[in-house]
């Protein structure tokens, strides 16, 4: 006789993202594993005694969503400092910053996630923060976690240790006097903990079943394990070290794949270029609004090379940040020094500006496009990408479908720019240009089967098949039948391992 099942939602409409497009009504779970896709009367014969029974109520359920670049630590901040997210402008950004000073007697003011491409006003000044505080630091880090606005406070106690070519005046700084100010701010043990419980809610509020999280200089490899060893983790996460931990890592012995079902080593992370939004990352041709400026190597290609040797022979996945198309050729050029790229599934993250040659290239390389389809709200025609790159090269960003017609591994995340993968799908069924759209079938995809192979867990994740992970979302409404509104659906709850981690009110 057939053992029951320990949970059964039924009455919905389940799909696989699998190679078939079959669907069916029910799917049953054992031992965090899918045991069963059936219809409603068949799944019936594995309720038990003890199995919980969900009813969909027509709800669409997909495997749960892997987003494959995320900041857990960052998205926490949101929830514990001030969260300028959706700030119409400097006044708003004050405003919650006055609050969060008010609230607190740490040294630091801090607040993250402003957006300053969306605004009318102007960009965010010191004196916007000086106006929170002239006693305490005070730091709005940007959304893009590259560039920052602080006050005088904090650049006379921390401005002696920023490069001068990173404090750009009036309180602006980029990259690695960024990286001051998150080395003052660094969260004990405790903090960060608390920090990924409240991200790992968001996560599943979101449809989030497992995460490729960029750690550095934190205490979130260690409290990730804790709440492992607890049972109170809820999203599945796959650590990738900064590049400055090589070393820790050698010497300790992890390699890539190394961990437990919940917490495993991905690899080490790397810089090339900044970001667009900071006129950082390095282009072949000048920004359309600097006409003298191609950005910057935050790596030289030299010393990428001699990191990603290292790396690739001690048996670890390379992450590399990348977005201009110069720092992308930079980045390949180090992959084909490598024995064998495509077996490490080596990773350029953001790739937003590949040529057709370096898309052939990484194709060739299997090197996997890690790429984050919500930075399309800043593709527009009076978007940021606009000012930054002009027409032509602003529509030749981001080109999912050349990657996918090449046959390039495609792994779609958030960078936690919102954490929201409907977003990014939306995002990518609905880009401001034809070069740049995916059917609702392969973004979706992208967002779940393509993380999964880039975690070299894609004969177990990503989709729903019997002996896969039991990791779903549920969405009050199809995707398929509402396109150009797929930011608008809800997720009415989340399964980790067979267990019900989030179920909307």
């Amino acid at each position: 006789m057939t053992a029951a099942a320990d949970l059964v939602l039924r009455n919905g409409e389940v799909h696989t993202l699998g190679d078939s497009e079959e669907t069916y009504d029910a799917v049953a779970v054992r031992d965090g594993r899918v045991v069963r896709l059936a219809n409603d009367y068949d799944a019936e014969f594995l309720v038990g005694t003890g199995t919980e029974v969900i009813d969909l109520d027509g709800g669409v359920v997909l495997p749960g969503f892997v987003d494959a670049h995320t900041h857990m630590e960052t998205v926490g901040q949101h929830g514990v400092h001030a969260d300028l997210r959706g700030a119409s402008g400097p006044e708003e950004v004050t405003e919650r910053l006055r609050a969060r000073a008010a609230e607190t007697d740490d040294e630091w003011v801090l607040g993250y996630g402003y957006d300053e491409s969306a605004w009318d006003a102007d960009d965010l000044h010191q004196s916007d923060l000086d106006a929170v505080s002239d006693e305490r630091p005070v730091a709005a880090i940007r959304e893009d976690m590259h560039t920052a606005t602080v006050n005088a406070a904090a650049l006379d106690a921390y401005g002696d240790e920023m490069p001068d070519g990173d404090v750009l005046g009036d309180g602006r700084i980029v990259e690695n006097a960024v990286e001051v100010v998150y080395a003052a701010t660094e969260p004990d043990p405790e903090e960060t903990e608390d920090l990924l419980r409240a991200a790992q809610r968001e996560a599943n509020e979101r449809g989030v079943t497992a995460v490729h999280d960029m750690v550095r200089q934190s205490h979130s490899p260690r409290a990730f394990r804790e709440l492992d060893l607890a049972g109170e983790l809820t999203v599945r996460v796959r650590l990738n070290y900064w590049s400055d931990h090589l070393d820790a890592l050698l010497e300790t012995g992890l390699r890539t794949n190394h961990g437990s079902e919940m917490v495993e080593v991905g690899g080490v992370k790397t810089y090339t270029d900044g970001s667009l939004g900071g006129h950082t990352a390095k282009l072949s041709e000048p920004y359309a609004d600097t006409p003298d400026e191609t950005g910057q190597w935050v790596v030289e290609p030299d010393e990428l090379r001699e990191f990603v040797a290292r790396a690739d022979d001690a048996g670890l996945q390379v992450t590399a940040h990348a977005i201009g198309d110069e720092a992308i050729d930079a980045v390949l050029d180090a992959y084909e020094d490598c024995a064998d790229a495509g077996a490490s599934r080596h990773r350029i993250e953001h790739v937003e500006l590949a040529s057709d040659d370096a898309i052939e290239r990484m194709s060739e390389l299997d090197v996997v496009a890690s790429m984050q389809p919500n930075f399309l709200k800043w593709a527009g025609s009076e978007g940021l990408y606009e000012d930054r790159l002009g027409t032509e090269r602003r529509e030749a960003s981001n080109r999912f479908p050349a990657y996918r017609d090449a046959d390039v591994p495609l792994a779609f995340g958030s960078d936690c720019m919102p954490l929201d993968p409907l977003l990014g799908v939306h995002y990518a069924v609905n880009p401001p240009a034809e070069s740049q759209a995916l059917s609702v079938t392969d973004a979706l995809r992208a967002y779940t089967a393509g993380g999964a192979y880039a975690g070299f867990r894609e004969d177990e994740q990503g989709t729903i098949e019997e002996g896969a992970l039991a990791d779903f979302v549920v969405l009050d409404e199809s995707p398929w039948e509402q396109p150009e509104a797929i930011r608008d659906i809800d997720v009415t709850a989340t399964v980790v391992d067979g267990k019900v981690v989030y179920r909307a009110d």
